[in-house]
């Protein structure tokens, strides 16, 4: 997407040596939400965006090469939309959230209002569009505060499996034949979707604290975990893998003449680049960064944007990271006020940003 954000190319090249990140040139989503944002997601197919909100709707915007965008079509819940996610195919678009259902709009078909596909007892948390093997038909995940993941089928009414979790399901990410399921009591299931009714490892997540995210590899042979201590996890599946997990702090500041004191901020959002395999925290303290976990090591740490990050995206091609800045109620209902910003900004990735270090050469 050459053009994007104009020739930002050429300040960032005096910007690659740097630590700080560049906001300066970031593009607002036009006519964002009303109410704050709890999901955003990208097309795998195209420039598309759906964005999940808590005035009960998930709405399908367009971006072009200059960073601009368009609203092209919105579907509605009867309650606030928690997660949203795409099909493979790029055609569809599924939102999950408080009215206890799941709502899928085939833009494909041209259809102008969403089809109830999935129903939980409570509110559903996750959604994410999946390929099991075996299944012809793409299969749609649903995790919900009623302790349970569900798998559907789109073409029937009840779902075809379903799992039943220690707790309430509060994250959930899938990359290949990866699932994972984070849950109320920092338990972290894993689940091999060759046998997907079946955990194929539960372990505690190796942060002491709430989880608030996880986020698959993209290579799919680990994954990432945030909580609300401000600190991050990598965590591989396998054993073998086991002496290159780690866990490091972010997202927490220093107040001026107070050396001795940490603020400690959630770390709301965990993206992975989709070509570099690089990735990105952003957190309630209103920023991000992007950091390289072969060589444990961030490439770029970005200024304040104006308030909490509730949610974050990188494009298919990765040349565009888009962040949700909105409250994300880690203070309480009395800090969100009329005046609390709701906007999706759009980054343009540019040069080395997001480019893992070079490895050194051994002579």
């Amino acid at each position: 997407m050459s053009g994007l954000f104009g020739s930002a190319a050429s300040s960032s090249a005096s910007a690659a040596n740097s630590t700080t990140g560049d906001i300066s040139k970031d593009i607002a989503l036009s006519n964002p939400p009303e109410d704050s944002i709890s999901d955003i997601s990208f097309s795998p197919q195209s420039e598309h965006l759906a964005v999940a909100s808590w005035d009960k709707k998930v709405r399908i915007y367009e971006i072009n090469a200059q960073g601009g965008s368009e609203g092209k079509a919105l579907f509605e819940h009867e309650g606030p939309v928690l997660s949203c996610c795409w099909s493979k195919d790029g055609t569809k678009v599924v939102g999950g959230g408080a009215d206890k259902a799941a709502r899928l709009l085939d833009l494909g078909a041209g259809a102008s209002t969403a089809q109830q596909v999935a129903a939980h007892d409570q509110p559903i948390r996750c959604v994410r569009m999946i390929d099991v093997p075996g299944q012809a038909t793409p299969v749609l995940v649903t995790g919900s505060w009623d302790k349970t993941v569900k798998y559907w089928d789109l073409r029937q009414s009840n779902p075809v499996a379903s799992v039943v979790c220690q707790e309430r399901v509060y994250s959930i990410d899938s990359k290949n034949n990866l699932l994972v399921i984070g849950t109320a009591d920092r338990y972290i299931n894993i689940v091999n979707l060759d046998k997907p009714t079946e955990f194929y490892k539960t372990l505690p997540s190796p942060l002491k604290w709430q989880t608030r995210v996880v986020t698959c590899f993209s290579d799919s042979s680990g994954f990432a975990v945030g909580s609300i201590e401000g600190r991050c996890a990598i965590q591989y599946v396998e054993e073998k893998d086991s002496s290159s997990n780690f866990s490091f702090k972010c997202h927490r500041q220093t107040p001026l003449n107070s050396r001795d004191i940490s603020n400690v901020y959630s770390v709301n959002a965990i993206s992975f680049h989709p070509v570099h395999g690089t990735f990105s925290t952003a957190g309630s303290d209103g920023t991000f960064h992007f950091w390289d976990k072969d060589a444990k090591h961030r490439l770029k740490g970005y200024p304040e944007v104006g308030g909490t990050i509730s949610s974050t995206a990188f494009n298919r091609g990765g040349n565009i990271f888009a962040y949700a800045v909105s409250y994300d109620w880690s203070k309480g209902y009395s800090v969100n006020t009329p005046q609390s910003v709701n906007k999706v900004m759009l980054h343009a990735v540019q040069g080395d940003e997001c480019k893992p270090r070079p490895k050194a050469v051994k002579r």
